[in-house]
């Protein structure tokens, strides 16, 4: 049976180079970077060269890169060290609703915690406003953070327009980078950003490691504390062998980025093209041109999106849905639910995002394989029959 994997948005593979100088690294140096020994400063080395290649990929200076575990630390350090950092200024922070849950979850910890939260809303696109982002500012406001793009719907966010706006207000911006990085260019002078959040298993680096960039200037206060470990922002042994993938992983994507992401619009542009024509009652989710290259979201009308995962499973093919069954319950996509999809749709959607293993084959399989399962599917459904007729 034929594997396609086409959930790249989740976590990518490990790509050859990266496992070859991780493995390499883990058999011959061990030592803590922060031991001033032979062994130590080797390791240390190490990871100061992949903190230049990781600087280097977004447009900044290596002391602006602060490594973490993962895009969601970075995510925390970058709002809750802010937001307590600046609470003197104000206790005012501004978000989008369809965020990541490591963003809206902190937001609705600081919440708890005596700030003011706004969420602002998108239109039928999953896009943010600009002018929704000035008219929210207020002088109390001290951060707003917006995704530079989507990982469910794949949408990019105005966000160069919207930093223009935030420092023109004298407020910090931050943006969570995770599904943008290597895809399209993320460049921080730009995009015009205070902060930017970063991870590297989803650019066919090692899981575990992510960083933080922090525009020279910007003071968090710390939430992790103990050694005092990267500048004293985080603390904690460093990951070396994480980091070194992470800067290898960072080279390559940088490398790559121009050619590999014009592949892979191809082939996401042909599997759009084909399930719009040949499955009917089928919608695309997001912006139709300004989104990332690889990604495809679909609603499948009178198809529940849970089905349609595993049926594609069982076919080899690894997908996702935008809904998620918690306790017997199918609980709607907060990032769909935003955009006003109706209800029905918002449980039919398919989420298909591409790399670099994909071909043209794969995704002819896809759809011939999609197009029997809704087939199939929709057989069960009395709501279908329109469909059939």
């Amino acid at each position: 049976m034929r594997k396609v994997y086409l959930d790249h948005a989740a976590t990518t593979p490990l790509h050859p180079e990266v496992l070859a100088l991780m493995c390499d690294f883990m058999r011959d140096t061990f030592g803590n970077p922060s031991s001033v020994h032979s062994f130590g400063r080797e390791a240390k080395k190490f990871t100061q060269e992949a903190r230049q290649k990781v600087a280097d990929l977004i447009g900044a200076a290596p002391e602006e890169i602060y490594f973490t575990s993962g895009g969601t630390e970075a995510d925390n350090i970058a709002i809750i060290g802010t937001a307590m950092a600046r609470r003197k200024n104000g206790n005012h922070i501004i978000t989008s609703a369809i965020e990541h849950h490591a963003v809206l979850d902190t937001f609705k910890y600081l919440a708890k915690n005596g700030f003011e939260v706004t969420l602002l809303p998108v239109d039928k696109y999953g896009m943010v406003d600009p002018d929704e982002v000035a008219g929210a500012i207020r002088k109390e406001t001290t951060l707003v953070t917006i995704m530079h793009a989507n990982n469910e719907i794949g949408t990019i966010q105005p966000i160069a327009e919207i930093g223009r706006i935030v420092r023109e207000h004298g407020v910090v911006f931050h943006s969570d980078a995770v599904q943008t990085l290597t895809k399209i260019p993320v460049n921080v002078d730009d995009l015009g950003v205070g902060l930017l959040s970063l991870s590297a298993h989803k650019i066919y680096g090692p899981k575990g490691i992510g960083a933080l960039y922090v525009r020279k200037g910007i003071r968090l206060q710390p939430i992790i504390h103990g050694g005092g470990q990267e500048r004293k922002l985080r603390s904690g042994t460093e990951n070396t062998p994480g980091i070194v993938g992470f800067g290898k992983a960072a080279e390559i994507g940088g490398r790559d980025m121009e050619q590999e992401s014009k592949r892979v619009q191809g082939l996401r542009d042909k599997l759009i093209r084909r399930v719009l024509a040949e499955i009917p009652s089928v919608t695309l989710n997001g912006h139709p041109e300004q989104r990332l290259p690889n990604n495809a979201n679909f609603s499948v009308a009178y198809v529940e999106g849970e089905s349609l995962v595993l049926s594609l499973d069982l076919d080899g093919i690894a997908v996702s849905s935008g809904s998620a069954c918690s306790s017997g319950s199918l609980q709607p996509s907060h990032v769909l639910t935003a955009l006003g999809l109706p209800h029905e749709m918002m449980h039919g959607s398919l989420r298909m995002t591409l790399g670099r293993a994909n071909s043209e084959e794969d995704i002819d399989y896809v759809v011939e394989s999609l197009k029997g399962i809704v087939t199939r599917l929709r057989s069960f459904s009395p709501l279908a029959q329109p469909v059939r007729a």
